[in-house]
């Protein structure tokens, strides 16, 4: 059994203020003294890399439809390992969940972890109204905890003096409007951790305006967790695999990388922006914004290199950004900025969300990398779209979601596939990566 204290903090919808407050308290915990792991439902790269700044610890994502209920059992514990606490972040509201359904919702990971709840209500407009707002959302679902809340963008003394003359459920702490530390955002979601610390100061506001001896007693007051047996041993090195790691390819979730590794890759981080591609047999390029950054990847000499490395073999995998990289060229603003040239298919910026929203896939015969009928799950979010050559060859059929084509994804050159589908890794997959990786360096 398992004894990790924890919390779950969560909102009543987007918006209402739950990454600030998660950030907050992660960084006044972590003031205290204690060792805290940071953990993010749902499948999102942006806020994870605050939190994992924050607490100087990989954030994990916890996400039921990619991963299955038993995946975000083992990953919580595997990852909570010599941490004092846990703290996870929620996603949107606190019910809402794959269409309208409990699934992968912040409510169903709670559920699967015996998790305390702390809901965080946006006050703003509101006196006695939050009671009733809350005492809804305690009361929707007998199975969980909703065991307290933090009412944020308190306006003043005399406004929380209102809402505490009615009663519902304890107040775990009341945080005023901060607008001078709000965090910037663009088409797809917050500014990264690289790129602000707002975050981080949070953790001073929390400490001041929040009971955080309660809360820690809450979140001991969770019980153990039984050990899900399945923990995979670590293989020997068996090849090289390059990451593209810079402010252009930086959407990456830490299971897939630690999968590698456990298979037997030595992972070898660069920038396609300012390295020339390392000695690597095969590469791996995740999402990101290429697309604010295409001048110092058009001008690269890597995407020579990996020209090269392509027409010589190497296994390439890339998704989104990845794929807009391997692309013959990406169009934003306007201007015209050649890429990698290895997948036939132009890429251009638009104006408006492409895709969003959770992907399943089946994977075709003849594809590089991915095992013939496997299917894996992932996510898809982009405001770019792909003009592919007539003979371009797809893939991945996708059960649910867009792609790149109208239900179709996975577009192939050589050994080399691109994808707009962030995927979960499965055990089959990693082993196939490094599987080809390590053939290749034998050829």
């Amino acid at each position: 059994m398992h004894r990790i204290p924890r919390i779950v903090i969560a909102g009543t919808h987007s918006g209402c203020g739950k990454t600030t407050i998660a950030s907050g308290l992660m960084a006044a915990l972590v003031a205290r003294g204690l060792v805290v792991q940071p953990f993010k439902v749902g499948p999102d790269f942006i806020d994870p890399t605050h939190h994992s700044a924050i607490c100087s610890r990989p954030c994990r994502n916890l996400d039921p439809f990619m991963m299955g209920e038993a995946g975000v059992r083992e990953t919580f514990i595997r990852g909570s390992t010599g941490a004092s606490i846990a703290v996870i972040e929620g996603v949107m509201g606190l019910y809402d969940g794959l269409e309208g359904t409990d699934i992968a919702s912040t409510a169903h990971v709670a559920k699967i972890l015996d998790a305390p709840v702390i809901l965080v209500v946006d006050v703003e407009g509101m006196s006695r109204s939050v009671h009733a707002m809350v005492r809804g959302y305690a009361g929707f679902d007998p199975d969980l905890r909703v065991a307290g809340v933090i009412l944020n963008r308190i306006g003043s003394s005399r406004h929380l003096a209102m809402i505490e003359e009615t009663e519902s459920l304890p107040i775990y702490g009341a945080v005023p409007r901060r607008n001078d530390l709000a965090v910037e955002s663009r088409h797809l979601g917050l500014a990264m951790a690289t790129e602000t610390g707002a975050m981080a100061r949070y953790g001073a506001v929390v400490e001041e305006t929040c009971d955080l001896d309660a809360i820690i007693d809450l979140a001991t007051s969770a019980p153990p967790l039984q050990d899900p047996g399945t923990t995979t041993p670590r293989q020997e090195i068996r090849a090289r695999i390059g990451v593209a790691d810079d402010a252009a390819f930086c959407f990456y979730y830490a299971d897939n990388l630690e999968r590698l590794v456990l298979a037997g890759a030595d992972l070898v981080f660069f920038s396609p922006m300012a390295d020339r591609l390392p000695r690597v047999d095969a590469l791996y390029l995740g999402g990101g914004y290429p697309e604010l950054h295409a001048e110092a990847l058009s001008s690269s000499r890597c995407r020579e290199d990996l020209r090269r490395a392509v027409g010589d073999g190497m296994p390439v995998y890339a998704e989104c950004g990845g794929l807009i990289y391997l692309s013959d060229r990406l169009t934003t603003d306007g201007v015209d900025y050649p890429m990698a040239g290895i997948l036939p298919a132009t890429a251009e910026m638009t104006g408006r969300i492409q895709a969003l929203g959770y992907v399943e896939a089946r994977v075709l015969g003849g594809a590089p990398l991915l095992v013939p009928g496997s299917l894996f799950r992932g996510h898809e979010f982009h405001y770019s779209r792909l003009e592919c050559d007539r003979d371009a060859r797809f893939v991945l059929d996708l059960i649910r979601g867009r792609g790149i084509d109208g239900g179709r994804d996975g577009l192939v050159a050589g050994n080399a596939v691109g994808q707009y589908t962030h995927a979960y890794f499965t055990d089959g997959f990693v082993q196939t990566l490094v599987d080809a990786a390590a053939e290749h360096r034998r050829s």
